[in-house]
């Protein structure tokens, strides 16, 4: 018994250019976004992936994966920002739930609680909200370790009294044990924009391909349209 399989696909030149196009310029909005996001606190760069037989399914051919690679880290004048040197998130109670961010400006409200920029609650690892006992009366007075435990200096005992240990975790949610919190600084994105340009180079090349091709088959087509018009 022989059994044959394989795949086999039929397509005109002006639809198969036409698919080819419209994923480059998916491509291309990909390493835009990624230009876009250089100055970003905690923004880290998309990376589009091609699946097979993008021949057939275009741009629904196209995905993206996220670099997990640690940006550019700087100092900051304020105590309450966050960096990790490590691959993981901070949990933000967020409107619609819990989200994942590397953002890590943060700032006390009138009630102590520890917030982002947007107005929500950075979450512990026990999950749920972190909020100081009292507010100090210095930022410089909330303390934060490597290991994400947050304390504040009462200045009643003049010691650092135990807040609350922020909530770590890595893309699937899990909780990582050390991930080397850093007090005053601040995370920039992963992007390094000379990469960008020069991963766009052969999608633009592509793409001009695709148009003269685009361009042939359309002007034969016409012709032929032509041709047949005049013969009738």
């Amino acid at each position: 018994m022989l059994i044959k399989s394989g795949i086999r696909f039929t397509d005109n030149g002006i639809r198969t250019a036409i698919k080819a196009m419209q994923l480059q310029q998916a491509i291309v909005g990909v390493a835009n976004e990624n230009v876009l996001g250089f100055d970003k606190i905690g923004y880290q760069r998309k990376e589009a992936v091609v699946s097979s037989f993008t021949e057939y399914l275009g741009v629904n051919g196209l995905s993206q994966a996220t670099d997990t690679t640690i940006g550019r880290i700087s100092t900051s004048a304020n105590p309450l920002d966050l960096a990790l040197n490590t691959k993981g998130y901070f949990q933000i109670q967020g409107r619609d739930g819990i989200r994942l961010t590397r953002d890590g400006r943060f700032k006390l409200d009138k009630q102590g609680n520890l917030l982002n920029l947007e107005d929500q609650p950075l979450l512990s690892n026990a999950g749920v909200p972190i909020k100081l006992p009292f507010v100090p009366d210095k930022i410089s007075d909330v303390v934060v370790n490597t290991k994400g435990q947050v304390k504040v200096f009462n200045k009643h005992t003049k010691k650092l009294d135990n807040v609350a240990t922020i909530g770590i975790v890595d893309s699937n949610g899990v909780g990582i044990t050390n991930p080397e919190v850093a007090q005053g600084f601040l995370e920039y994105s992963n992007v390094a924009i000379q990469n960008e340009f020069m991963n766009l180079m052969p999608t633009l090349k592509a793409y001009d391909a695709n148009r003269q091709i685009f361009m042939i088959e359309n002007s034969v087509l016409q012709k032929t349209i032509s041709q047949l018009s005049s013969a009738q």
